[in-house]
């Protein structure tokens, strides 16, 4: 992907966080105790919701002969590289265009198997406390890869920021820019990265998950945030050739409960909305 920056900074992270464990062609039916079954998937996730999520999920799974391992990942680059190398069995953390976009440009065959939450995207700052606050010449901190960075600025085009040039819609880049009335300063990070850098930039455009892990609200601290009915539904990936793994099959049911719906509602108050 041209704006995914393998830094080193992110590869030590990501190396230091997947440690050993089952790999997907481990994923079959294993004898525990006389006739029951139990299978165990290694899921990767990011740490906030899609891990908490998925703690949720874990013991409705358990009754159906499943058992989930979770392995958490601060980075929106190995999880998909680790899926599609057999060490993990699914991955949790991502939206559809991201994926499809990521997975094409690495030739990865990836499937998203269902929809489970938005989390609607939004611009925080610590130097103002309203979006018309924001100076000529301010500094915005924006996602580097290119499905995010799209989904940012139709986000400030949307709010009258910025105007990209037409037809755009959610693939344009900074040289869509067509307008920029408040010169605004771009500067392009690691998404996980966002939220470090908020102190040091008039406004930072950051994903609910991480904006959550920085203790972040957005329904409360967010300047300007994305529409409740955004497209971006974060989804359960597999390998193509494992959609129909029964096990699979069961975790995205599982993720689609209402107990699971009725946990999304209930922990996140509108800063993450079921998708189901």
């Amino acid at each position: 992907m041209k704006k995914v920056i393998f830094s080193a900074l992110t590869l030590l992270l990501s190396a230091s966080l997947i440690g050993c464990g089952t790999s997907a062609k481990d994923a079959t039916p294993s004898t525990t105790g006389g006739d029951s079954k139990v299978v165990t998937l290694k899921v990767g996730a990011s740490p906030v919701p899609h891990e908490e999520i998925l703690k949720q999920v874990a013991p409705l799974l358990e009754k159906e002969g499943v058992k989930l391992d979770i392995v958490t990942f601060n980075d929106y680059v190995q999880p998909n590289l680790k899926l599609a190398d057999g060490t993990l069995n699914a991955n949790f953390f991502q939206h559809v265009p991201y994926q499809e976009t990521f997975s094409k440009e690495h030739k990865l065959e990836l499937t998203a198997l269902t929809k489970v939450h938005v989390e609607p995207i939004g611009g925080y700052s610590k130097k103002i406390k309203n979006i018309s606050e924001l100076a000529d010449g301010a500094s915005v901190a924006i996602p580097n890869d290119v499905t995010n960075e799209g989904r940012v600025l139709a986000l400030l085009d949307k709010n009258n920021l910025i105007k990209l040039k037409a037809g755009v819609g959610i693939s344009g880049t900074l040289k869509d820019i067509v307008e920029n009335k408040k010169n605004l300063k771009f500067k392009e990070l690691e998404a996980a990265m966002l939220p470090r850098v908020l102190p040091e930039v008039d406004l930072a455009l950051i994903n609910t998950n991480y904006a959550l892990e920085a203790k972040l609200v957005p329904t409360k601290d967010a300047l300007i945030l994305e529409d409740k009915d955004s497209p971006y539904a974060n989804v359960l990936t597999v390998n193509t050739k494992d959609k129909d793994n029964e096990a699979l099959k069961k975790l995205a049911k599982a993720l689609n409960s209402p107990e699971i719906k009725k946990f999304i509602e209930d922990k996140y108050q509108g800063a993450i909305v079921p998708a189901f």
